[in-house]
């Protein structure tokens, strides 16, 4: 709820459907003092990654309706929010846990990325996926980011 909420003032705040990175940037660290500039960036890349805000054209559209988000008053987000895991880190908790070496992982995300000239996140899902390990969700938010470069 508190990310949802984040995300939704700036939309609300402007009254459009689309912001620019920079506007929402601007909404969440100058105009609510909220968050520095680079927080308020993470904040984006923590929304693209759990689906709540998709980029078209180059610019933030939410995925949900600003309008119907309950946002009190006297809100102000948590910081928890920027600590949310990369898709990158939640495909290497996957493989760890599936019993794949961290050093190795990392080793070979990175020669895929090298080799393949992919994402840090693409990469990860491509040897996650090699070793035979489920990502779900984390390959969603790797696609994501081929499709935004």
């Amino acid at each position: 709820m508190t990310l949802e909420a984040t995300v939704a003032v700036p939309f609300r705040q402007e009254g459009r459907e689309r912001l620019g990175d920079g506007e929402f940037v601007v909404a969440l660290s100058l105009d609510r003092d909220w968050f520095s500039p680079d927080q308020a960036k993470r904040v984006i890349d923590v929304a693209l990654g759990r689906g709540l805000l998709t980029r078209e054209d180059g610019e933030l559209r939410a995925d949900f309706d600003p309008e119907s988000v309950d946002v009190p008053e006297e809100f102000v987000p948590d910081a928890s929010i920027l600590r949310e895991q990369s898709a990158f880190e939640k495909v290497l908790d996957r493989l760890t846990d599936a019993g794949v070496e961290k050093q190795a992982a990392v080793a070979g995300i990175n020669e895929l990325q090298r080799e393949l000239g992919l994402t840090i996140e693409a990469a990860a899902v491509v040897y996650a996926r090699r070793e035979g390990v489920d990502v779900g969700e984390a390959a969603v938010a790797a696609r994501q980011s081929v499709v935004d470069e």
